[in-house]
């Protein structure tokens, strides 16, 4: 359930925020995966049985992000899972296991990893060629399947030994759990299905795997942080209001505890902030009314007789992150009519036919397509150009402003509708129709 409200004026503000409540509840508190902006996205895993060995088999196992517009950036992916029965990884090329486990049963060739429960993370850039394997070695980031599909992909192979070597004695492992690099996914049972083809180089030859399982995970933001991660700001040419994040949107600042958040005017702050890490680190954000590590500013900056103009700033707060390979996920109606994007690439997301009112935005490589940490260069910005529909087209009631905004695949927090930023002349229509019933009641008074 998505509550899309433009209310009017005489809306009461108590009305709003009840609304918002609602809807920020709808967002945060469903552990299903469900997004209707990309309903079928998934991370599908497909372990492929190359060859058999004499006490076990090699294989190659594969991710997939089929997801839009969620990445996995650093530190990178974990993936888990739990022998059916007493198998081990005797060698792996294009990843490695977190640990060993207790390998003392065996003599002379000790295995890679006899772990009941192994956990597999990807190669660090620059591994020895001769650990590679197509897809590996980039620690563990995958970009978002609408960003760059090439880089959505990422292998390793393993020989597993103390398994089966038919199709009727392996057995296919359970309980895969997958890490991005924290919680957020839930991994379904593995299906086996019709082996893989593979065809050579040149063409000519398909060859196929002995077998093939996949298995599917998707992404719940409830179930990856009980709050949200970014909230939304607004303001326009038209009116002097800026429309704040909600107060508290991402939490409240806590007065007891001085050290909960970093004040940017603090002439000891160096020494507070450590150099942003890509450790799994709890964010370390600015003191603000909302508390978010990411703001979303959207503002309405010019009309012309055929175009209307936007700019998008995205501000860091977190001084314990960069963010590599961000993007946004706009929802307005108007980008069906998107005339040109400064500064940032550009992509319409179209999950149904029919329907193009939601686009895509990620900074331009080598440019902008990294958000560096809180201060004074801790934002990206971009400027959007709209030709106008004549038939919908309206400063009126909120309609420049956006439906939804997602930071990094995160649905961002909007401000309640009755606070957005109005046209003064809404206000002045009723001080004129005002003023004229009364000039004409005095001049009745003055004909008598």
């Amino acid at each position: 359930m998505e509550l899309l409200w433009l209310p009017t004026r005489t809306s009461g503000s108590v009305v709003a925020t009840l609304l918002l409540l609602l809807f920020s509840c709808t967002i945060f508190t469903s552990t299903e995966a469900y997004d209707s902006l990309d309903p079928t996205a998934n991370i599908t895993i497909k372990w492929d049985i190359i060859t058999w060995t004499g006490d076990g088999y090699v294989a190659v196992v594969t991710m997939y992000n089929f997801q839009q517009y969620r990445h996995i950036q650093a530190p990178g992916w974990t993936l888990g899972w739990t022998w059916a029965k007493r198998e081990v990884i005797w060698n792996m090329l294009g990843g490695q296991t977190t640990e060993q486990g207790d390998c003392s049963r065996f003599k002379g060739s000790i295995p890679h990893c006899c772990k009941k429960d192994p956990s597999v993370v990807d190669l660090l850039p620059g591994a020895p060629y001769n650990q590679q394997v197509a897809n590996c070695c980039k620690g563990g980031v995958l970009n978002a399947w609408a960003q760059d599909p090439e880089t959505a992909v990422a292998s390793f192979q393993l020989i597993v030994g103390s398994a089966g070597t038919t199709n009727k004695t392996v057995r296919v492992p359970k309980n895969f759990t997958l890490k991005a690099p924290g919680p957020g996914y839930t991994c379904g049972p593995a299906k086996i299905v019709r082996p893989t083809k593979f065809s050579t180089n040149d063409k000519r030859r398909t060859t196929q795997a002995m077998m093939t399982w996949n298995v599917t995970c998707t992404y719940s933001q409830f179930l990856a942080q009980k709050t949200p991660t970014c909230c939304v700001s607004l303001s326009s040419f038209y009116n002097n209001t800026i429309v704040n994040c909600p107060t508290c949107t991402c939490g409240c600042q806590n007065k007891r505890e001085p050290g909960s958040c970093v004040d940017p005017k603090s002439p000891h702050l160096a020494s507070v902030v450590s150099p942003p890490s890509r450790a799994l680190n709890p964010p370390l954000v600015q003191c603000t009314s909302h508390m978010c590590p990411i703001r979303v500013h959207w503002h309405v900056k010019l009309q012309y007789k055929e175009y209307w103009r936007i700019k998008i700033t995205v501000t860091n707060f977190n001084y314990r992150m960069n963010y590599s390979n961000w993007n946004l996920v706009v929802q307005h109606p108007n980008f069906d009519n998107v005339t040109q994007v400064f500064s940032f690439n550009y992509k319409p997301l179209t999950p149904y036919e029919g329907l193009n009112d939601t686009g895509m935005l990620w900074g331009v490589k080598f440019y902008n397509d990294l958000l560096v940490s809180a201060g004074a260069i801790g934002n990206v910005q971009s400027e959007l150009l709209f030709r106008k529909d004549k038939s919908s087209f309206t400063f009126d009631k909120g309609w420049a402003f956006p439906r939804r905004i997602y930071f990094n695949g995160d649905n961002c927090v909007m401000p309640p509708p009755d606070a957005y930023p109005w046209l003064p002349n809404a206000s002045s229509r009723l001080v004129l129709s005002l003023l004229g019933a009364l000039t004409g009641i005095l001049a009745s008074f003055l004909v008598l």
